[in-house]
């Protein structure tokens, strides 16, 4: 199976890019492409392991499946004053 990945904000820009693309086992699960991208992107760890994560602009749980041709985007935690 295959999807992309939208980073955006600080994941944006401690990945160094916007968009990347995924390939992972048929029956695959948002946890398993969270930790596909830790390893891939190990400039941008602190910022996976704290985003929010969208599947077909839905939020979406660890144990979703994911389904060929996915669009995920990640979204790190917003703070503000």
């Amino acid at each position: 199976m295959q999807g992309k990945v939208r980073l955006f904000a600080s994941l944006r820009e401690a990945a160094g890019r916007s968009e990347l693309s995924w390939e992972l086992e048929e029956g695959a699960t948002v946890a398993m492409l969270r930790s596909d991208l830790l390893e891939r992107l190990p400039g941008a760890k602190e910022e996976i392991r704290r985003a929010w994560i969208a599947v077909n602009q839905q939020y979406a749980s660890p144990d979703s499946r994911l389904e060929d041709g996915d669009e995920v985007a990640l979204f790190p935690p917003v703070s503000g004053g």
